[in-house]
C-alpha cells in the first residue's frame, strides 16, 4: 500500500464511521449530538490523555488543535454510516443526536484486525467511562485534561443543531 493510499485511509470518513459505530454501540442505548461525537471520537483513539488503554493513534504534540478540524469529517462519517444503516439520526426539538442502529453490533463482531480490536476495547473503556461518571462530568473532565477547546462547538456538552 503506498503513502499516499494510507493517508486516504488514516481519518478518512469511513474510518471515522467505523469509530463512530463502536463508540455509539458501547453507549447504547444511550444517543450523543455531533458536538459530543467529535470530542469522543477524538477521545477514542487518545486514551492514554486520560489515563486510559495505549492509545490507537501517535500521541503528537498539539494533537488538540485536531479537535477544530474534526467536525465536519465526523459529520460526513455519520451521515455515512447512516446510509450503510449502522448509525441512526434523531432530530428533536432540542437537536439532532445520533445512536447505533440495531445492525452495528453484527457489523462489529466481523472486524477482527488487531486495529480493530483494540478500537472496540478502547470504545468499551470510553463508554464504561461515559456511564461511571455521567456525561456532564465525563466530559468537564476530559475538558480539563486536554484543554478548552469547546469554543470550535458552540454546543459541546449540549445538543447539535446542525446537520
Amino acid at each position: 500500500m503506498s503513502i499516499e493510499t494510507f493517508g486516504h485511509l488514516f481519518n478518512s470518513p469511513l474510518e471515522t464511521g467505523i469509530r463512530a459505530v463502536a463508540v455509539l454501540e458501547e453507549l447504547r442505548p444511550n444517543q450523543i449530538d455531533l458536538a459530543e461525537m467529535v470530542l469522543f471520537d477524538h477521545l477514542v483513539v487518545h486514551t492514554a490523555d486520560l489515563d486510559g488503554p495505549p492509545s490507537l493513534h501517535p500521541d503528537l504534540p498539539g494533537r488538540q488543535g485536531e479537535l477544530l478540524v474534526r467536525r465536519r469529517l465526523v459529520e460526513v462519517s455519520l451521515e455515512l454510516m447512516r446510509r450503510c444503516h449502522l448509525v441512526e439520526r434523531e432530530s428533536t426539538t432540542e437537536g439532532i443526536y445520533y445512536r447505533a442502529s440495531q445492525e452495528a453490533s453484527a457489523y462489529l463482531d466481523l472486524l477482527e484486525s488487531p486495529y480493530s480490536v483494540e478500537l472496540k476495547a478502547c470504545a468499551q473503556w470510553l463508554a464504561s467511562q461515559v456511564k461511571e461518571h455521567t456525561k456532564e462530568r465525563f466530559i468537564a473532565f476530559a475538558r480539563e485534561r486536554i484543554g478548552h477547546w469547546n469554543d470550535a462547538f458552540s454546543t459541546l456538552g449540549g445538543n447539535s443543531r446542525e446537520a
